[in-house]
This record gives structure tokens, C-alpha cells and sequence, in this order.
């Protein structure tokens, strides 16, 4: 995804108020494809990363770029894959504003967006079938974060600034 994102479909931009998800993995499979058709079949904009741009790139790269996207308020949400989808949810949650969750199941997903109001789903594409793929991410797009998490979330903000700024301070 180029710094502007890249469209699914070349030459077509965001629509205006349509809701943005970036999707990035480090290789196309069949579970990335049916991540990107299920986004657009349910109307929204998909910006995409990695291999399902047309380009090469390795998890970290991807996860960056995503993550980058979403903490950027250039896409809402994101869903990120990769083989066991550990390594890309470490990475993802690297890029400061990103709260990525690695989801196995559906249930999963609603208590990571209802309780972690995470905006990243990272899925393994060696577990997940093109339906487990399309019940997680509807699980996790309808799931709202629970208002009453608003103070949790905002600790996990302050523990991310703290660590933000003692990385700052720290020699070397």
C-alpha cells in the first residue's frame, strides 16, 4: 500500500463517507482473496497491502504499513494476515494507535472489539477457511467497542505513551 493506499480495483477511489479497511498479508492465498471480496460485497472501500497489491513484502513491512493506515485515520479498520498470524500481530502492535488482536473465531473477534476495542483483526491464513474468514470479520466490523471500556482503553493509551516516552529518554 503506497502512502495514499492502494484501491482493490485500479483507477478507483474511496467513495466519499464509505467506511475504509486496509487489508495487508505477506503472500495471496485464498483466505486473503475471500477477506477482500467479503469487504467490498458488504460495501465497503478496501485498501490493500503486500503481495495483494501487486507487490513483495515480508510480514513486518506489511503489519507497518496497515497498522500505519489505521493509526493514520487513513482506514478505519484492518485485517492483516499471515501464516500464524503471530508474527504480524506482534508487529501491528508496534505502530503506536494500533490495537491488534490475533482472532481465531468469531467470539473472539466481538470480545476484542467489545472489550479491547481493537482496530485490527490479524488472522492466520494456514487456520482460517474463506468462511471462518467471512464470520470473524463480520463478527468484528458489527461488534462495538463497549462504552463502558472507555477508561481500560485509555490506561492501554497512557501504557503506550509512558513506553512511547521512555523510549524517547532512554541513551543510545
Amino acid at each position: 500500500m503506497s502512502e495514499s493506499g492502494t484501491p482493490v480495483s485500479p483507477g478507483r477511489e474511496p467513495s466519499a463517507g464509505a467506511r475504509l479497511v486496509a487489508v495487508g498479508s505477506d503472500e495471496r492465498t485464498a483466505s486473503t482473496d475471500a477477506a477482500v471480496a467479503h469487504l467490498g460485497a458488504r460495501g465497503l472501500d478496501v485498501l490493500v497491502a503486500g503481495p495483494l497489491a501487486g507487490r513483495s513484502a515480508d510480514w513486518v513491512q506489511v503489519a507497518r504499513e496497515v497498522g500505519r493506515a489505521v493509526a493514520e485515520g487513513r482506514a478505519e479498520r484492518a485485517v492483516l494476515f499471515c501464516y500464524t498470524g503471530t508474527g504480524a500481530s506482534i508487529a501491528v502492535n508496534k505502530v503506536p494507535g494500533v490495537r491488534g488482536a490475533l482472532c481465531v473465531d468469531a467470539e473472539t473477534a466481538r470480545g476484542a472489539r467489545r472489550w479491547n476495542d481493537a482496530n485490527v483483526l490479524v488472522l492466520s491464513y494456514r487456520l482460517a477457511t474463506e468462511t471462518l474468514v467471512r464470520e470473524i470479520i463480520d463478527a468484528f466490523l458489527d461488534t462495538p467497542a463497549d462504552p463502558a471500556q472507555a477508561a481500560t482503553i485509555d490506561q492501554l493509551r497512557e501504557l503506550e505513551r509512558a513506553a512511547r516516552d521512555a523510549e524517547g529518554s532512554s541513551p543510545g
